[in-house]
């Protein structure tokens, strides 16, 4: 397994890259997201992950140890391939793929091309589970409040009120009771407002 490639960036476009190392170039296949993470050096290190196939050998690399381990789980769900798996992390930012499969958001990961409703629950099915063992649970539900929050305060904004007003009672609403639903923290708010 090659666990990393380091050398002098020869190419880049937004799927691959390719790396000299003591004269051996090696294409590397990359997400958008890695793509905008690469410095504007040439001298460059990617943490990489090799899959061999009957009929080829693909070479992913990441600039995040986490979007290759994220890029590893997704490729335990079945019918989630390699191609697929770096779509999602194209489409999406590794901490808004761990958000959206801890709090079940299916439609954040239907929105993906190439993700069925059935796939984008399968994914949440087989990795919620391990996301919540391997990133931090407190994480996860200081998440699910930022969501809860948006909601909570879009709503308000609808029924009329100002923003920094709301913001402000949902703020102590929150403090008072953390883990509160979107409805208890707008019906709570209604009231001081």
């Amino acid at each position: 397994m090659i666990a990393h490639i380091q050398g002098k960036l020869v190419e880049k476009t937004p799927t691959e890259v390719i790396i000299d190392c003591n004269g051996v170039g090696y294409q590397v296949n990359i997400s958008l997201h890695t793509y905008s993470l690469l410095p504007s050096s040439d001298f460059i290190k990617l943490f990489t992950f090799l899959q061999i196939k009957e009929d080829s050998h693909s070479l992913y690399g990441f600039v995040e140890k986490s979007e290759r381990e994220i890029f590893k789980m997704l490729l335990t769900v079945s019918g989630i391939g390699a191609n697929l798996a770096r779509t999602i992390l194209s489409s999406l930012d590794p901490k808004q793929i761990i958000q959206a499969i801890a709090i079940g958001d299916v439609v954040t990961i239907q929105s993906i091309k190439g993700i069925g409703a059935k796939t984008a629950q399968r994914v949440i099915l087989d990795l919620k589970e391990k996301v919540l063992k391997i990133y931090d649970l407190e994480e996860v539900s200081v998440l699910q409040n930022n969501t809860n929050k948006e909601e909570a305060l879009s709503a308000l904004e609808v029924l009329g009120f100002v923003r920094k007003a709301a913001e402000k009672v949902i703020e102590k609403v929150l403090k008072e009771n953390p883990d509160a639903s979107v409805e208890t923290i707008i019906k709570q708010a209604l009231k001081i407002l």
